[in-house]
C-alpha cells in the first residue's frame, strides 16, 4: 500500500541511537553503527523519531511499505516489557511536569499552554502496565480520585481549560462507577471553558483491559 513512513539518511546518521530510544513502536535498531528501519510494518508514520534526530538524518516519505501491523506492536511491546522485567531493567518514564495531582496544579501553570492534557483516575496507573508510553508520552499529566477526594474538580478544571491554549483532553478511566465523576467533570469543564477542546476517553478494566 502507498502510505506515509520515515526515511533514514544513512550518511547524516552518527550512530546515537536516539532515534531507535524514541521509537516505542521498535521499528528502528542500529545495524553497524548506523540507524535502520529494521521493520516497516511496525512504522506508524507518526515520526516521534524525527525530532529526536539531533544530525536530522530522519525524514518522510510516501512509498510502498505494509500496513502498519497494530496488533504485532502490541505484542513486541509485551515481549519487550517481560524481558525487562527479566532482566531488572527500569522503564523510562514518560511524566513530563510536576506536580500531577489536579489539586495541587496550579490553573495557569505554564506546562498547560500548547498541551495535550491527560486527566486520569489514580488506579489506572496501576491497573494499566503500559500507562507512561501509551498514555503519559506526550502529555501533559493530571491524576486525582473523586471519591477519595471528595471533590468536584469541574471547577479547576474549567479554569485550567479557559485560561490556557489546551490543545485536546483525554479522559482515562476505569470501569468502575465511581470513575463516572471524573469523567463527568471533565465533559462540564469543557463545555464551561467556552472553548471546543477535543475530548477522549478510554475506559480501563480491572484486569488492565482497554473496553472503552
Amino acid at each position: 500500500m502507498l502510505r506515509k513512513i520515515i526515511k533514514i539518511d544513512e550518511g547524516k546518521c552518527n550512530g546515537c541511537g536516539i532515534c531507535a530510544e524514541a521509537c516505542h513502536e521498535g521499528a528502528i535498531g542500529l545495524v553497524d553503527g548506523k540507524a535502520r528501519l529494521l521493520r516497516e510494518d511496525y512504522c506508524d508514520g507518526l515520526g516521534d523519531c524525527l525530532p529526536a534526530c539531533p544530525a536530522g538524518a530522519i525524514s518522510f516519505e510516501e512509498r510502498e511499505a505494509p500496513a502498519y501491523d497494530e496488533a504485532a506492536v502490541r505484542a513486541a511491546k509485551t515481549v519487550r516489557r517481560e524481558k525487562a522485567r527479566d532482566e531488572n531493567v527500569p522503564v523510562p518514564s514518560r511524566l513530563s511536569q510536576w506536580p500531577v495531582q489536579i489539586k495541587l496544579a496550579h490553573v495557569n501553570a505554564a506546562f498547560f499552554d500548547g498541551a495535550d492534557l491527560l486527566i486520569a483516575a489514580d488506579c489506572t496507573a496501576y491497573a494499566y502496565g503500559n500507562f507512561h508510553n501509551d498514555f503519559i508520552k506526550g502529555r501533559v499529566a493530571l491524576i486525582g480520585c473523586p471519591k477519595l477526594d471528595m471533590v468536584d474538580y469541574a471547577e479547576k478544571l474549567t479554569q485550567i481549560l479557559a485560561l490556557n491554549d489546551v490543545k485536546s483532553v483525554t479522559v482515562v478511566r476505569m470501569e468502575v462507577p465511581c470513575c463516572g465523576g471524573l469523567e463527568n467533570a471533565v465533559r462540564r469543564a469543557v463545555r464551561a471553558s467556552g472553548r471546543e477542546i477535543p475530548t477522549n476517553v478510554v475506559t480501563i478494566a480491572t484486569d488492565g483491559r482497554i473496553v472503552g
